[in-house]
């Protein structure tokens, strides 16, 4: 319709196929949704492409990306369709992750968050911004549906508990992330390369933050073999595959921990000197976790993760004649400007 952004045209279309493709109560569909969100250029186009079987170079994400894929379950069925949403900047666009996530999409909707573990100082504040934006998104998302549909708000929040056992040592102790979430840790064949004491806090920490939320846990790199990997994962979530059992907390290896797998226990306290937890006021063991962390990977400053809130100026997108017409653009615009400000002021003197 006349005056509708692409991102209103796109959201509509999601809920519309949502509607299609979700008669009743929490029934089993042949249509999933999966959403790549995480560092910027971390590698998520590289791992879509590998998915799909598509060979062909990954182009920088502008914005927020959409592309599917079919797979049949068996002879003369239907194929399978999963939804492929990529969101591009990193931290930058949090506004574009309610576009994918509808009441109608998310009861078969997974998230899988790409980090980069080649650049640890950015490595905590991308997985909480992310993490928290997407997070706060989805409650009210459920809490919407169980305005109009209670059975299927109720049969989500039960859901987020499978892949935990009920005789799990931790069970009262974690907070299972709303939908189904994978964490990736990208580039590993750099991190590799880091010294052991670095690589030892980044493991520990993202095993915690992973088992706290419920979720998988596994690294990779442009390894055809680690690549394998996160295809099946990814096929999981988005076609229902059989889940891998595999599991390697090596912190010398790729790490590899499927949901509900791992516990507190083997993971350890946070890699401090006894002395120093003392020192350290937390009110929470995620906030403890995340003040170690930070201890040994300090945030770069607030400048460089501040949130591009105009694409437009993101120097990723740079194209020297549209940046100085829109130069030339904001020039009239400020002298507009100037002018109606001394129009407005000469009426108030004459009147």
């Amino acid at each position: 319709m006349p005056g509708e952004t692409l991102w209103e045209i796109a959201k509509a279309e999601v809920e519309k196929r949502g509607i299609n493709g979700s008669e009743g109560d929490g029934a089993e569909i042949g249509e999933k949704s999966v959403f790549f969100i995480g560092s910027k250029n971390g590698g998520k186009t590289t791992i879509i492409l590998r998915c799909l079987d598509r060979d062909e170079p990954p182009k920088p994400t502008l914005a927020l990306e959409y592309t599917y894929g079919r797979r049949a379950k068996g002879h003369n069925t239907p194929k399978d369709i999963a939804h492929f949403w990529e969101l591009g900047g990193g931290t930058s666009l949090l506004d574009l992750i309610s576009v994918p996530i509808t009441s109608d999409t998310l009861r078969t909707f997974s998230l899988v968050l790409v980090l980069d573990l080649s650049k640890p100082n950015d490595l905590w504040p991308t997985m909480e911004n992310l993490l928290q934006a997407t997070k706060s998104h989805v409650d009210k998302v459920i809490m919407k549906l169980g305005k109009t549909n209670p059975k299927a708000a109720s049969e989500m929040r039960q859901k987020i508990w499978n892949n935990m056992q009920k005789d799990h040592p931790d069970r009262e102790l974690i907070d299972p992330f709303p939908v189904p979430l994978v964490i990736i840790g990208s580039k590993y064949d750099i991190f590799q390369d880091f010294e052991s004491e670095k690589r030892k806090v980044i493991c520990k920490t993202l095993r915690f933050v992973a088992h706290y939320y419920g979720a998988s846990l596994m690294f990779t790199s442009k390894s055809e073999a680690l690549l394998l990997k996160i295809r099946g994962v990814i096929n999981q979530l988005a076609f229902g595959i059989d889940k891998s059992k595999s599991i390697c907390v090596d912190q010398n290896k790729p790490l590899f921990i499927t949901a509900g797998l791992d516990s507190f226990s083997q993971i350890g306290s946070p890699p401090v000197p006894e002395n120093d937890i003392g020192k350290l006021h937390a009110h929470s063991p995620m906030e403890l976790w995340k003040k170690v962390y930070e201890k040994l990977f300090p945030p770069k400053s607030i400048n460089t993760l501040k949130n591009i809130k105009d694409p437009a100026r993101d120097p990723q997108y740079a194209e020297s004649e549209v940046d100085e017409m829109r130069i030339q653009k904001d020039q009239e615009l400020e002298q507009y400007k100037r002018s109606s400000s001394k129009s407005w002021k000469q009426i108030e003197l004459d009147s």
